[in-house]
C-alpha cells in the first residue's frame, strides 16, 4: 500500500461468480477513469483461483485498474471477509476510514472519495470511522458490539463483563481464535454465536442482576452481500 500513499485507495474483495460484484464493476471502472490521477481501485478476487476466467472477465469488463487474489492473509487481516462484495475505503495516509458490504450506490463511492481528496460535495455529510474493534481481529478487545451479539438487555458492568469473557474465552469451533475474534472472523459461526449469547443470558438472569458484577481488569492486548466461503483457520497473531 506504500505505492499508493498520498492517494485514496479503494479495496474491493470480489469474485467473478458473485452477481452484486459483477454489477458495481462497471461503476467502478468510471470512478477510476473519472479520479485516475487521485484514486486508486484495487480489485482482490476471493474464492476464485481460476486465473484464465479472471483473466477473461478483466477484459470483457475492460478493467483499468489492478486485479490481484486475495490471500487468506490479506483476508485474515481485512477481518475474514465474511460478505462479497465488501470494500474498504482507505484515505490518502492509508487508513481505513470505511467499510461498505453488498452492492451501494456508486453515488456513495463518489461523495466519500470526494470527502477524502477535499473536493466539493455540497451539504452531504459524510461519516468516517476508527476500527473499534467491529471490523479487524487485532482490535478486538477494543469492541464494545460484536457481530450477532445482542448486548441490549446488559446493564453497563454486566456489558463489560461480557466483553471480557468474549476476549478470554476460546471458541470451540477450531478457529483458534477467541470468542470475540471469532465473532468478527466469521458471523456464521454457530459455535461462537451459542456461547456468547449463553454468557449474556447468565449476566442477564435475574439471579445475576442481583449480585452487581465488578468491572473486570482489561484484558490484554444496500443489496445484500454475497456470503463468501470460509478460509482455513490459521492461528491469529496476538
Amino acid at each position: 500500500m506504500a505505492d499508493y500513499k498520498g492517494k485514496v485507495v479503494l479495496l474491493n474483495f470480489w469474485a467473478t461468480w458473485c452477481g452484486p460484484c459483477r454489477a458495481e464493476v462497471p461503476d467502478l471502472v468510471e470512478l477510476q477513469k473519472k479520479y485516475a490521477d487521485q484514486l486508486q481501485i484495487i480489485g482482490l478476487v476471493v474464492d476464485d483461483d481460476d486465473e484464465d476466467a479472471i483473466k477473461k472477465f478483466v477484459g470483457e469488463f475492460s478493467i483499468n485498474y489492478p486485479v490481484a487474489l486475495a490471500t487468506d492473509a490479506l483476508r485474515l487481516q481485512y477481518g475474514g471477509i465474511p460478505a462479497l462484495p465488501t470494500s474498504f475505503l482507505l484515505d490518502a495516509e492509508g487508513r481505513v476510514v470505511q467499510k461498505h458490504e453488498g452492492l451501494r450506490d456508486p453515488v456513495l463511492y463518489e461523495v466519500e472519495i470526494r470527502s477524502l481528496l477535499g473536493l466539493p460535495i455540497g451539504n452531504v455529510k459524510v461519516e468516517t470511522f476508527e476500527d473499534t474493534g467491529q471490523i479487524f481481529l487485532t482490535h478486538a478487545d477494543r469492541a464494545n458490539q460484536l457481530p450477532g451479539v445482542d448486548l441490549s438487555k446488559l446493564t453497563p458492568e454486566q456489558k463489560a463483563v461480557a466483553l471480557h469473557k468474549f476476549n478470554a474465552e476460546m471458541c470451540t469451533c477450531g478457529c483458534q481464535y477467541t470468542l470475540a475474534q471469532c465473532r468478527i472472523w466469521d458471523r456464521n459461526c454457530n459455535v461462537s454465536k451459542e456461547a456468547t449469547a449463553k454468557i449474556v443470558a447468565e449476566l442477564a438472569s435475574p439471579h445475576s442482576s442481583r449480585e452487581k458484577p465488578a468491572l473486570p481488569k482489561p484484558a490484554s492486548a444496500a443489496t445484500p452481500a454475497v456470503p463468501a466461503k470460509p478460509i482455513a483457520p490459521e492461528k491469529p497473531r496476538r
